[in-house]
């Protein structure tokens, strides 16, 4: 496997720690050859290297669970970590960075390097990855002639501010400068969008005059490898079945060159309303022994795919259908979204184990889990009360779409609810014009009338007297992640709605994105009152969690409650839905703490006196991913 990953970890983190002292040893590591892609074998200091790599996304893990999962990848007999970088995580305000705990790339990677892993990174600036707008930040849709993933100067101007970040904190992490970074991606999968084909050279320079030196890769399903690649960078191809001839085409249109796969999808992604995918486990060893047999090189996508906490799940948008992800990324991996071995781990590490000369390390442990007693909702807050802590509103004769809202800097609402009233003078038939996106509760003078969504457009409201306010509550459900519609994921009322056929005008708006500081304010308010026999819906609801002793990892249950949003101690968990298939939310015991830790559930429509906790999750009926049609298209 050529230099040992101890002997060259160590000499990272002298350089790391005494780089002023050392610059001759500095010198002497960055001429080192890295990843090789020379011949049909990749190399790594010019001796033959196979990558078995598993991706984990640092930003789906509690920090506090980064080296239990690192470890349980190492003990596989993985060798090489593969990761996404979310920008609109580390760019949630246009120039207002953030790479520190939960968010700190650097520590993770390092991490890796400790642990005895290298590490493939996939700075993007689009990953895909089942991420709300495939990891841009939404405030670039504030520009109404935004083209994304183009050389349009507004994409790439902030492109190449991100990445003045970015990269100069990966630069000493590389191989050649002693780190772990064996490899970087150039974009994802652009074959599948392929609008500018300028873009593709701009980003490989984008990465390459900031000094990023190690073996670069493209990354594309089979019909996507025609057009996403770049000159002078290894094309690598993601799949699931050997169908096709995929890797056999990979290697046409690239010969004498090192094959790999760099998405293996060893499950698949859940979409509300459907069944949870799975990929059965000796189907998947099968594929993936085939694989490894002829000497190709493998990455599992996911390894472990953790959770997309709050709102930052993606959408698909499959044959003109929207339909947003679950907040749950269990994947079906080799280790569950709670860090549980499954079969394909334990398949998986007796087949890669016969890749290594020296024993795999010992599986470590599982976190232990527990079953709290249920929690009693005591205090509710209805919507309406609660529109006194978020920012001022906006007043707009026409509705305008969350992303380019005053809010937050003048950089726009990204997520959660926006309500939108107006004052209306009579019934009649309320039409969406498809502006809805994506769904929205309909109120007059706070009673429910009905829903707008893509299902449903219009609905007739009931005539009264006088004049009435009209309330629309919008969800933005989850944007978009992968497809050709990127540019079309405004939400909010992105224009008209019409009653009667005539626009409605004279907006009040308010941002709902209960971000911490909305939940810091709602949390002191005086104007919590004990749960109502008939409570107003929507509203928030209260209570206390006891912690007696160590806090533990668990799974909330809501039977009896409808749709909505779950905080624990300020911070976001998710959407939960009756409509499943996800039934339960993961709750990391790191998020815990001894003695009272308060519960909100924001709900939509219905609510149970009490959450219940249970030890295993429930990801809903299932059905085997090969009957999905959306990964049969790719």
């Amino acid at each position: 496997m050529g230099i040992s990953h101890t002997e060259h970890y160590f000499s990272f983190r002298l350089c790391e720690n005494q780089r002023r002292s050392l610059q001759p040893e500095v010198r002497r590591m960055s001429q080192k050859e890295g990843l090789g892609a020379n011949s049909f074998q990749f190399t790594l200091e010019g001796e033959p290297f196979r990558i078995l790599g598993g991706s984990i996304h640092y930003f789906r893990v509690p920090r506090a669970y980064w080296e239990d999962r690192l470890l349980k990848m190492r003990a596989c007999g993985v060798n090489t970590l593969t990761t996404y970088v979310p920008w609109n995580l580390h760019e949630p305000e246009r120039g207002v960075f953030n790479f520190q705990d939960q968010l700190d790339l650097k520590a993770y990677i390092s991490l890796a390097a400790e642990l005895g892993l290298w590490v493939i990174l996939r700075p993007g600036p689009y990953i895909c990855a089942e991420w709300d707008l495939g990891g841009l930040p939404s405030w670039l849709l504030r520009d109404k002639n935004m083209k994304l993933r183009t050389t349009y100067p507004g994409f790439t101007e902030a492109v190449n501010s991100f990445f003045d970040k970015l990269i100069p904190i990966i630069k000493p992490l590389q191989f050649k400068e002693g780190g772990p970074i064996i490899a970087v991606q150039v974009e994802n999968e652009y074959g599948s969008y392929a609008k500018d084909e300028h873009y593709m050279p701009f980003i490989k320079e984008a990465l390459l005059s900031r000094g990023t030196n190690e073996l670069l890769l493209t990354s594309d399903n089979r019909e996507g490898l025609k057009c996403g690649g770049v000159d002078g960078v290894l094309k690598t191809v993601n799949l699931q079945r050997l169908a096709y001839g995929t890797i056999q085409y990979l290697a046409y249109m690239q010969p004498q060159k090192p094959l790999l796969v760099m998405e293996y999808w060893s499950g698949w992604f859940d979409v509300w309303s459907e069944s949870h995918h799975v990929f059965p486990a000796e189907d998947m060893l099968a594929v993936v022994s085939q694989i490894l047999e002829p000497g190709v090189s493998i990455n599992l996508y996911m390894f472990h795919g953790g959770t997309s906490f709050g709102f930052m799940n993606g959408a698909v948008a499959n044959l003109g259908t929207y339909k947003p992800q679950v907040g749950s990324y269990d994947y079906d991996a080799p280790l569950s979204e709670a860090g549980d071995y499954t079969t394909k781990y334990q398949l998986l590490r007796n087949l890669f184990s016969q890749f290594h000369s020296e024993k795999l390390p010992e599986v470590p442990s599982l976190q232990a889990r527990r079953v709290y007693e249920p929690v009693i909702i005591q205090q509710h807050l209805s919507l309406w009360e609660s529109l006194q802590f978020t920012e001022k509103p906006l007043k707009s004769e026409e509705p305008v779409n969350m992303e380019n809202l005053p809010v937050n800097s003048n950089n726009g609402q990204s997520y959660g609810y926006t309500l939108y009233e107006t004052t209306i003078s009579r019934g009649g038939l309320l039409n969406s014009k498809k502006n809805v996106k994506d769904r929205a509760l309909v109120f007059v003078d706070r009673h429910f009338v009905g829903v707008l969504d893509y299902k449903s457009v219009e609905f007739a409201l009931p005539d009264g007297k006088g004049e009435r306010t009209l309330s629309l509550l919008v969800e933005n459900c989850g944007r978009v992640n992968y497809g050709k519609a990127l540019d079309d994921q405004r939400k909010g009322l992105v224009g008209d709605i019409v009653l009667n056929h005539v626009p409605l005008k004279d907006f009040t708006i308010y941002c709902l994105d209960m971000k911490p500081n909305f939940l810091k304010r709602l949390s002191a308010a005086s104007q919590w009152n004990s749960v109502p026999q008939k409570p107003s819906f929507p509203g928030f609801f209260q209570g206390m969690l006891y912690v007696d002793g160590h806090p533990r990892d668990t799974f909330i249950r809501l039977p009896g409650w409808s749709k909505g949003v779950v905080f624990i101690n300020g911070q976001n968990l998710g959407r939960h839905w009756s409509i499943g298939p996800q039934k339960t939310l993961y709750l990391p015991g790191p998020w815990l703490k001894s003695g009272n830790n308060q519960i909100i559930v924001f709900e939509e429509q219905k609510a149970d006196d009490k959450l219940v906790f249970v030890e295993n999750p429930d990801h809903g009926k299932t059905i085997d991913v090969y009957k999905y049609p959306f990964c049969v298209l790719l």
